[in-house]
């Protein structure tokens, strides 16, 4: 059998079926590589066959291995089913016979890259429904129940090597806790750690019903037990929403940490109490907070923002001034303003949220009496992760881990 020639004639017929010909021509190609591949298989069982028996009509002598002629049979190629028509080989043993399973066909059904095109299409959005129509209804594994199965497969070894990861690292300079809702009494915290040298890593999660202190003391538990604690010498930068909860889960194992709160957040809280017209304005004096540098600077833009929400509505300074001094908790570390785009809001947390929420969206049902919420929850964040780059403008990081050494600590 000439293996090499069928392999060149396939590789040619793939050549043409992408340079651009009409679809009825590249059907036809393809269906040429299919038949190709089909004879090239067969061929090398074919030859598996002969090592065994010997040749054709030409028995091997001393051999108890002797053809049992054909069965119908099916081959894996590219994912997909192809019906052959096997050989097959018996072998003597006692008052009778055999048969020999041949490790050509074998190694021809493997499914292992047909299951890693599954995990694959279910990982971008292909549901198990709909698996049969991509791969093909006759082939062997896709049915919606084998998909289920090998997913939960796949979700328990994500989920494992999830919470494997070491987190004990001794240059985590900011931390910032944030909660994702999956279904109604159904929400997970999750944690997102930034090192000295600018990487972002999604370190754990905890589910709840709701955003408890604790559900958000139960992460913070594990993350500690798990190694991670601030860099040597320094205190934490925490970046929160507003929550109280997660702000005192923090607290109660770092209680040095110097907690921001999210401007984006808080300009949204306080946008809700004014007129359409003013948001304008309001967004314009917000930006001016987020661009000053220091201390001296963060106090005069946020006494405009008082001045000018307070002439609205009693309501909005309120909000406005609940958060105290958190909102100028980085302006009071006098670290560089460059740093502000990345830290004095939670779109570091949230961003990959919306990843994950593509693939968690998918889920029609949340079964709370096994691990599958926190499975298919570990594979959206490992994913949304794979996506990650170092934060903007790292190299000013140095800075930001001198000024939160406590030697370093502003009056103010």
């Amino acid at each position: 059998m000439k293996t090499g020639k069928i392999g060149a004639q396939a590789e040619t017929a793939r050549s043409v079926c992408t340079s651009g010909v009409s679809a009825e021509t590249a059907g036809e190609f393809r269906e040429f590589v299919r038949a190709s591949v089909r004879e090239m298989l067969v061929g090398v069982m074919m030859e598996e066959v002969e090592l065994l028996c010997g040749p054709r009509h030409q028995p091997m002598p001393g051999t108890d291995y002797f053809r049992g002629g054909t069965a119908p049979g099916y081959v894996l190629h590219e994912g997909r089913r192809q019906d052959v028509v096997r050989p097959r080989v018996r072998r003597r043993e006692g008052g009778g016979s055999v048969e020999v399973p041949l490790a050509t066909y074998a190694n021809a059904q493997d499914s292992g890259e047909l299951q890693e095109r599954v995990l694959e299409a279910f990982r971008v959005g292909v549901s198990s429904r709909e698996q049969e129509r991509l791969h093909g209804e006759t082939t062997p594994g896709v049915s919606k129940s084998g998909v289920s199965r090998l997913w939960r497969r796949e979700g328990e070894k994500c989920l494992a090597a999830f919470r494997a990861r070491s987190i004990a690292r001794s240059d985590w300079l900011v931390l910032m806790l944030d909660g994702i809702h999956l279904a109604r009494d159904l929400m997970a915290v999750v944690a997102l750690g930034v090192t000295s040298d600018g990487t972002k890593h999604l370190l754990d999660f905890e589910l709840g019903a709701s955003e408890t202190t604790e559900t958000a003391k139960g992460l913070v538990e594990r993350l500690s037990r798990r190694g991670f604690s601030p860099a040597e010498g320094c205190r934490l930068l925490a970046v929160f929403d507003g929550s109280a909860a997660l702000k005192s889960a923090v607290l109660s194992y770092w209680p040095d940490t110097v907690v921001q709160r999210c401007l984006v957040h808080k300009e949204r809280n306080v946008r809700r109490f004014l007129r359409h017209k003013d948001w304008k304005e309001l967004g314009r004096l917000f930006g001016r907070l987020r661009r000053v540098q220091g201390l001296k600077a963060g106090k005069e833009a946020l006494r405009d923002i008082e001045r000018f929400v307070g002439e609205r509505n009693k309501a909005a300074l309120d909000s406005l001034r609940e958060a105290g001094d958190e909102l100028l908790a980085l302006h009071r570390l006098e670290a560089p303003a460059t740093l502000h785009v990345s830290f004095l809001s939670t779109n570091l947390i949230e961003n990959p949220f919306r990843n994950a929420r593509r693939r968690l969206e998918r889920v029609s049902r949340w079964d709370l009496a096994t691990d599958q919420p926190s499975r298919w929850l570990a594979h959206a964040l490992t994913e949304a992760e794979r996506g990650f780059r170092k934060v903007r403008h790292y190299p000013d990081l140095k800075v930001l881990r001198e000024v939160l050494a406590p030697a370093k600590r502003a009056a103010g």
